[in-house]
């Protein structure tokens, strides 16, 4: 308020569980009030900070959660997510099940924060929007390379996550650079992108990608959408495509049309579609539960001996 220099400031990160502050603005003191409990133990690992050079020598950040004194010799297995849409912001937070799961495990977790995204302000999503779009997906590609020039994983032991939007970032990565991974799980995702304006809430998100209607738009759409760029005889990483029936938002026909696909190229992919809850599928916890155990499972199988 006007007649008090304190306030009240939440933070969390990678390995610290949501905590609430009591700062004072005057003396530059601050005393924690309250923190949730810890669910994994987070003393094995570290997090560090890098920067990738994308193909048009942009700067890209990313963090690493990585087990302390990890030999740096290619063999770690790792976890990248991405987003880059929507001007949304990826920020370090505390993932529970990740930390149990695979940081426990001895694994490391990645979150790349490409172009699109919010974590630079308005300039940082719109430097990627509609015909500029592929810079994002370079971008991915640049972080996966930088981690492997840096010997922290390696294309045996790296693998690829994302969800919705992130559902366009991995099908493109995984037909555009199938050499970089050798895992991919794509949830709730967009894939069709000539057809998705047709589908659910796809209309409201022309701003973002184009209008395929359009035929300047189409065109460089169709250049990267992943549904229509998946060629048979490449060999590509198994990806795990999951959906749910429910998902009012993106629809669950992008997630089957692709499994579709690789199965009429006989192409190898394993397939899941939960018929409860939506588009987040994490409204049952039991549910969400066992949603993170087939991630985790997935990955641990390609990823770890």
């Amino acid at each position: 308020s006007g007649e008090s220099d304190q306030l009240f400031v939440a933070a969390e990160g990678f390995l610290d569980p949501t905590s609430l502050w009591l700062a004072d603005a005057a003396s530059g003191k601050a005393w924690q009030v309250k923190a949730l409990p810890a669910r994994f133990n987070a003393a094995t690992h570290a997090v560090e900070q890098y920067w990738a050079t994308s193909s048009d020598g942009a700067k890209i950040p990313y963090f690493v959660v990585l087990p302390k004194g990890a030999r740096l010799d290619g063999s770690l297995p790792t976890i990248m997510y991405g987003y880059g849409g929507f001007e949304v912001a990826k920020p370090p937070i505390y993932l529970p099940e990740m930390g149990k799961i695979w940081l426990e495990r001895g694994g490391a977790y990645v979150i790349a924060n490409i172009r699109g995204g919010g974590e630079f302000g308005p300039a940082w999503h719109q430097s990627v929007l509609r015909e500029k779009r592929q810079l994002s997906f370079d971008d991915f590609a640049a972080v996966a390379q930088d981690l492997a020039a840096r010997k922290i994983t390696s294309a045996r032991r790296l693998g690829i996550y994302g969800r919705s939007n992130g559902g366009v970032l991995t099908t493109v990565s995984m037909t555009q650079h199938p050499e970089l991974w050798n895992a991919i799980v794509v949830e709730s995702p967009l894939i069709d992108m000539l057809r998705y304006h047709k589908l659910s809430a796809g209309a409201s998100w022309i701003g973002e990608y184009g209008d395929p209607d359009v035929a300047e738009d189409r065109a460089f759409i169709e250049t990267y959408s992943g549904y229509q760029n998946l060629k048979a005889g490449v060999t590509y990483p198994e990806p795990y495509i999951t959906t749910n029936t429910r998902d009012d938002r993106v629809h669950p026909g992008h997630a089957r049309k692709f499994a579709a696909r690789l199965a009429a190229m006989g192409l190898p992919y394993l397939y899941y579609e939960q018929t409860f809850g939506g588009h987040a599928n994490d409204a049952d916890p039991e549910l969400n539960a066992r949603r993170w155990a087939r991630h985790y499972v997935y990955l641990a199988q390609k990823l770890m001996d």
